[in-house]
């Protein structure tokens, strides 16, 4: 039994509400457990700069924070320069988000995904891209497909979840004291077809086998099929 009282296969109590605000195309306030996460989806009819008048493609890009209030100590905001920790992650959603998104169906539009992290308690880049799916489908709903593509948007949907290692017991959906005391901590990301799209796996101090990587895997991909559920129950509504 865990600290919350959770079986190692559970996810962590998940609650969604979604619209939440009404200034974006799409929005959701998720949480699992104590961590609460803000995702938004805004459209812009144009495409970045750097994209040439010949690239009838779109684009889909995503920033992340966690707000001063989120966490103990208080984190500063990151007014000019964001931190490693805060790119890598933001990077992580972007592309994430891209590999389900046809973006020659997106047209030389654009949909910019903001996670900010109101309240955390681990998890945070996986609730956060986890919602911010949501978020997406709710804007890209909102769009036909460019001209001449008989396609639509979204190619499948996307989850991710955090699995890890404590004294040779797999664990899903880690809060911070668990992920804080893990000899493995990994973060896996799936379509809802049942692909990846990244593993992030990390031992802290000792190495471990591909037995107890593929017992990670397993378990994480139980955890998004939980969670892709949960996704489609929450679009139907």
């Amino acid at each position: 039994m865990r600290i919350d009282g959770r079986a190692v296969d559970q996810l962590r109590p998940i609650t969604i509400q979604r619209p939440f605000t009404s200034a974006a195309a799409g929005s959701v306030l998720i949480s699992a457990g104590e961590t609460s996460v803000l995702c938004t989806a805004s459209l812009d009819m144009s495409v970045p700069p750097w994209k040439s008048q010949d690239d009838l493609t779109g684009w889909v890009t995503a920033e992340y924070n966690m707000l001063p209030g989120s966490t103990t100590p208080r984190k500063r905001r990151e007014r000019t320069k964001i931190d490693g920790r805060t790119s890598e992650i933001q990077r992580l959603i972007g592309r994430s988000l891209r590999a389900i998104v046809d973006l020659e169906a997106l047209g030389r539009r654009s949909i910019l995904v903001d996670c900010d992290v109101l309240k955390a308690d681990g998890g945070t880049r996986t609730l956060s891209l986890t919602g911010a799916y949501i978020a997406l489908a709710d804007a890209a709903s909102q769009l036909e497909p460019a001209e001449g593509v008989d396609r639509p948007i979204l190619k499948d949907s996307v989850a991710a979840i955090s699995v890890g290692v404590i004294n040779g017991e797999v664990l899903l959906d880690l809060n911070y004291h668990e992920d804080f005391a893990a000899d493995v901590d990994t973060n896996v990301v799936m379509t809802g077809s049942g692909e990846f799209v990244e593993v992030q796996g990390t031992a802290e101090g000792q190495a471990f086998s591909r037995e107890l990587l593929d017992r990670q895997l397993d378990l994480a991909t139980k955890g998004i099929e939980e969670l892709t559920r949960l996704q489609r129950e929450t679009l139907a509504g």
